[in-house]
């Protein structure tokens, strides 16, 4: 498609948006009494408005049951988190047994590491990409401390070539297999939070497991964003927060993946709880943990369902559009969003440099050579809601559920105002 920097041709892209009318299903923010352009669902995303009635209808439930609402509300409380497997499951491309929601995102990669971290005298590094998050490197930093290993023999971080901006796919293959037995754990972000570059998950988990390593993934930045097909990739176990494209609410629970091949086992190491034993007997109050036969057996305690109700309210919206459909839209907006900022680069004769490679999400990093924090501030006042990372970049992510093509082209008309005024 040709694009045109112009509001009528973005206002046409919109009128023949199949998923146009779901911008209605948020709530935007307000600066100078005009609606947001918002670009940081990749940190947290809108508020749906069918969201108030999922939580209404548990605080409504509680004021009228009070305990009988664990088994006696319209949506019981006792098994409320798993109808959030399926439409989950479809999201991440893995079948309904081999996902449940329990905790926050942090804390289920400590749990999972139980399962799959498993060092020897020989087998103990773990690779990572460079530079991953700040929170997966203190997890991974406690984790090897705690099993008895020096941090640093035993992390090993993936770096990029001198003077690339992008991981490739074919070193991370070669370092997997130099490491070979010594390697004990792969975990990856499967959408790198800085650059929006997106890895092959299905290629280096082939990888990982070529070289007898167990293979999991951090999808924060993935899940509600890219096609996934966890099971199909044979990834062993995978995390996600919900608050980003899932628009669940701040620092709300996390989902996870554990391939089937690890259910049903009472061999299997992990912290348990008793959420996790099999949900037949769970009230008769047994000694013995009886594993349940799905992902829920990493359970530990009962899901907070106020937390979850949020969740289950965005994932109503993801069962009715589909993952293909939001992609497509994500697809030609991203493109769009790459179109506007070469044109406006080349208008006002600045230097933009945008990061992120083709294999990419929502998420395009762009550095503004020659621009300081003033231009972003210019933005965040102009109501133009995006992200700063040091030194000068800033993360654009037009999430397909709300963003429009005419938000591209006013981004657009902004962005080249604060250059012209000057406000670096």
């Amino acid at each position: 498609m040709t694009f045109h920097n112009t509001l009528e041709f973005a206002q046409n892209l919109d009128a023949k948006d199949k998923l146009r009318n779901y911008r209605d299903e948020f709530h935007f923010p307000k600066v100078n009494g005009e609606q947001v352009i918002y670009f940081t669902g990749n940190s947290l995303g809108l508020q749906p408005k069918r969201t108030k009635e999922f939580i209404d209808e548990v605080i409504n439930d509680w004021k009228e049951l009070a305990v009988e609402g664990h088994f006696h509300s319209k949506k019981p409380w006792w098994d409320y988190h798993e109808r959030l497997a399926g439409p989950l499951a479809k999201v991440v491309g893995a079948k309904t047994k081999e996902v449940t929601v329990m905790n926050t995102l942090t804390v289920n990669l400590h749990l999972l590491m139980v399962s799959f971290y498993r060092p020897t005298s020989k087998r103990f590094k773990i690779i990572c990409e460079e530079k991953a998050f700040p929170s997966d490197q203190y997890m991974f930093q406690s984790q090897v401390k705690f099993h008895g290993y020096n941090p640093e023999q035993a992390i090993v971080e993936l770096a990029k070539r001198p003077g690339e901006l992008h991981w490739r796919t074919e070193d991370i293959v070669a370092k997997i297999e130099e490491i070979g037995d010594e390697l004990a754990l792969v975990l990856i972000g499967g959408v790198n939070y800085y650059t929006g570059q997106v890895f092959d998950i299905e290629s280096i988990s082939k990888a990982g497991k070529s070289v007898g390593a167990y293979v999991g993934w951090d999808l924060a930045h993935a899940v509600g964003n890219i096609e996934l097909k966890l099971h199909e990739w044979n990834a062993d176990f995978a995390a996600w927060c919900s608050y980003k494209y899932m628009n669940s609410g701040p620092g709300n629970a996390s989902g996870v993946f554990i391939n089937e091949r690890y259910l049903g086992k009472d061999d299997v190491p992990r912290f348990e709880g008793w959420w996790g034993t099999k949900k037949e007997t769970r009230f008769q109050m047994k000694p013995e943990f009886e594993p349940m036969d799905n992902a829920d057996a990493w359970q530990i305690s009962n899901v907070p369902v106020l937390s979850v109700a949020p969740y289950l309210a965005s994932l109503e919206m993801f069962e009715e559009v589909g993952m293909p459909a939001l992609i497509e839209k994500r697809n030609k907006i991203v493109a769009y969003l790459e179109f506007i900022l070469h044109e406006i680069d080349a208008e006002v004769a600045s230097s933009f440099e945008i990061i992120t490679p083709k294999d990419r999400g929502c998420q395009l990093s762009v550095f503004l050579h020659g621009q300081g924090r003033p231009l972003f501030d210019f933005l965040m006042k102009n109501g133009v809601i995006t992200d700063w990372r040091e030194p000068n970049v800033i993360r654009l992510a037009p999430a397909p559920f709300y963003c429009s093509f005419e938000d591209m082209y006013r981004f657009g008309q902004i962005l080249k105002r604060g250059i012209i005024e000057g406000v670096s």
